[in-house]
């Protein structure tokens, strides 16, 4: 498995935020609606782009939100493979 194959890759998912409905909000189920999705190949690179995110209004008004989720994480390999 080459070096590449095994990194951990990471999205960056900017969402509106739902209205409080009393419920308890279950992401699998009834996700936030989604604005945009980048993907990045590094945490420091999702770290930089989530920042970017950050900065807008609507996010800093509280009314969309910035997600950073780790995905296609690799097997741990052992030396003899």
């Amino acid at each position: 498995m080459s070096r590449r194959a095994a990194m951990t890759r990471f999205l960056v998912v900017l969402t509106d935020v739902r209205p409080a409905e009393g419920e308890v909000r279950d992401e699998r189920t009834c996700p936030e609606r989604r604005r945009q999705v980048l993907g990045a190949g590094s945490r420091a690179a999702a770290d930089r782009i989530a920042g970017a995110f950050m900065a807008l209004g609507m996010v800093r008004a509280g009314r969309q939100r910035v997600k950073v989720i780790a995905v296609g994480r690799g097997r741990p390999t052992s030396p003899d493979r």
